[in-house]
């Protein structure tokens, strides 16, 4: 990139109302409320009232006065009332870079920016077994930054067992909050206490999506506890989810530290936060960081993740971030700044299978992650259309077949497994007291979701063939199995992951790389359930998880694996050398494309190196 300057004018960015997880969402209407985020921006879109803005103003200058004081007095300048100003701002950004936030009027925004300024087995599938040679001393010193929805430290991935202090190099912190009193074991070295493995967790919440009574580093979704085991969790044998994919779980670089910076909240994660957490990462002295955040391609001044991962490969710090879950359709690529490692999801060489057998002896494959089995060996079988209520009238009164929520009789499903078309009755069957669940929908084959009860999707000609069985047979039976793991061909990049080409800059392919993404076991919350949805009360200390942020972590833990034996290649020798060490062995299903897949246990390709900078427009 030339080397130039940032613009000598503020760049003044809205808050985008919200950046979400870049993991697969669950089957239809089972999803919890939506973040109420976009009803409360959306209220404040009038000329008359104020509305967060992030003020972008490049790099921190060598001697430079302190950078609250700056923005306190150009804020003041800009309203014409120090005590209003400083009451409006919401953060200054100054440890890596130089902004701030502040909840202005539009036409304060507008003065403000005519201102002059003076600027489990995925990794044993990858190649990178457990016995891999590693620089043990060098991994110990490498700090792993988890950009996401907080973290569980007492999980067993987690352990602190054989852990000395954290590298001279950390200055990070760990803060308090709603259910969490510190990170790991605490040890006191010469006046100073320690955590051990999760070296640093903090919470940002200036966005003000979380309420004061909820704000805590700790993680109550889960994601980001994922996220970081896979990444970098030490070695735990025998894990599953009640007994399914057991096997080791662990991460990349087992004997790294984590530092989470929880920046997601109810499902949205907002740009202010987002910033907030790059700018204490960079400073806190991490060596990569892992963000499986996405959301709609934006102008990368205006892009909060362009921003921060722009100035953490200014310090040599790689950023690696989720390629997004809207494929297969193209255009769809998240994440896109050329200084970002973009990650693609691909399959791993096992699927969760849930089979279905029919009284008349015919089995049907199906996938989910079914945790019950079934005593009995056949339950009775009915679809939505028989089980219908009769006693539901009006306008609209929903789609049967599909079993759609108020359509049914319960004295019609107590007891039976039910045919439904679509995936409507992953939640409803089991509330209404049915025995399982079998449904059709080719969208949710591709990666196993887990179920409430006893169930499994199946695809759409199975189901019709279920559905025939049924219509045809006076008494039809059925049994739902549990789910067991399976061999298959792989890797091949998952449907969901999100295609390019981008828009923001067309001459730069994108995504950059494909790593497991697909129904990846590593660690979780005790702070939910397993699926998050009413009616669920299991709690699982790992959980299977599929999308682009799952792929994400094992990219970034790649990434710091790598730089254990180069600790002075930079961010782009690293992605370089992850990009050209592959094979081009996965294919997308649904094109006819080729695409790197990152084999560790390959001698490391071609490092380029390139200089980083800002360009003007």
């Amino acid at each position: 990139m030339e080397n130039s300057h940032p613009r000598s004018h503020p760049q003044i960015n809205q808050e985008f109302p919200v950046s979400f997880y870049s993991g697969r969402s669950q089957p239809p209407l089972v999803e919890k409320e939506a973040t109420t985020t976009e009803a409360r921006l959306a209220q404040q879109s009038t000329t008359s009232e104020k509305v967060t803005y992030i003020v972008y103003m490049g790099e921190l200058k060598q001697n430079t006065v302190s950078m609250m004081d700056v923005h306190n007095s150009l804020l003041s300048a800009t309203i014409g009332d120090e005590t209003i100003a400083r009451k409006s701002k919401i953060h200054s950004y100054g440890r890596s870079f130089n902004g701030f936030a502040a909840r202005l009027l539009p036409r304060e925004a507008e003065l403000l920016a005519l201102q002059k300024l003076l600027t489990t087995r995925s990794w044993d599938f990858l190649g990178l077994p457990e016995n891999a040679k590693r620089n043990h001393q060098t991994e110990s010193d490498t700090i792993v930054a988890v950009l996401d929805s907080g973290i569980w430290v007492e999980s067993p991935s987690f352990s602190d067992t054989g852990f000395g202090p954290p590298p001279q190099k950390w200055k990070g912190k760990c803060d308090k909050g709603v259910n969490f009193t510190g990170c790991n074991k605490q040890v006191f070295v010469i006046h100073t206490t320690f955590s051990l493995k999760v070296i640093g967790a903090r919470f940002f919440n200036f966005g003000g999506i979380a309420y004061d009574d909820e704000t805590t580093p700790l993680d109550t979704e889960g994601h980001g506890t994922h996220t970081a085991s896979t990444a970098a969790g030490v070695s735990v044998e025998g894990a599953s989810v009640y007994g399914i994919a057991e096997g080791t779980a662990r991460g990349g670089v087992p004997s790294a530290r984590i530092a989470s910076y929880k920046v997601c909240w109810g499902g949205g994660c907002q740009d202010v936060d987002l910033l907030a957490a790059f700018d204490a990462a960079i400073a806190d002295g991490v060596d990569v960081i892992s963000v499986s955040i996405g959301g709609p391609m934006r102008n990368f001044t205006q892009d909060s993740i362009a921003i921060g991962s722009f100035h953490a490969a200014k310090k040599g710090i790689l950023t690696v971030c989720a390629a997004g879950n809207e494929g297969p359709a193209e255009g769809t690529i998240e994440n896109v700044a050329p200084w970002i490692l973009t990650v693609a999801a691909s399959t791993i060489d096992r699927k969760l299978e849930t089979s279905v057998k029919l009284g008349n002896g015919e089995n049907i494959s199906g996938v989910a992650v079914n945790t019950f089995a079934l005593n009995k060996s056949f339950y009775p079988l009915i679809n939505g259309v028989l089980a219908r209520n009769e006693n539901v009238s009006g306008d609209y009164v929903g789609n049967f077949s599909a079993c759609e929520s108020d359509t049914l009789s319960e004295s019609k499903v107590k007891g039976k497994i039910v045919y439904c078309q679509g995936g409507s009755g992953v939640s409803v069957i089991p509330l209404l007291g049915g025995t399982g669940t079998i449904m059709s929908d080719d969208t949710y084959l591709d990666d196993a979701f887990p179920t409430i009860g006893p169930g499994t999707f199946v695809s759409y000609d199975d189901g019709q063939k279920i559905d025939k069985y049924i219509n045809t047979t006076k008494s039809p039976l059925a049994i739902i199995y549990k789910t067991r793991g399976v061999n298959m061909t792989a890797p091949s990049v998952a449907p969901f992951s999100s295609r390019g080409p981008q828009e923001i800059s067309p001459n730069i392919l994108k995504p950059d790389i494909a790593a497991p993404g697909v129904d990846i076991l590593a660690a979780f919350t005790k702070f939910t359930t397993m699926t998050r949805l009413d009616g669920d009360d299991r709690v699982v200390k790992y959980n299977v998880l599929s999308g682009t942020s799952m792929a994400t972590p094992h990219a970034a833990g790649a990434a710091a694996f790598v730089k254990t034996f180069h600790p002075r290649w930079s961010p782009a020798a690293i992605k370089s050398a992850l990009m050209t060490t592959c094979e081009l062995s996965v294919f997308f299903v649904h094109a006819p494309l080729q695409y790197p897949f990152f084999l560790p246990d390959r001698t490391p390709g071609v490092s380029f190196d390139v200089s980083i900078d800002w360009m003007n427009d």
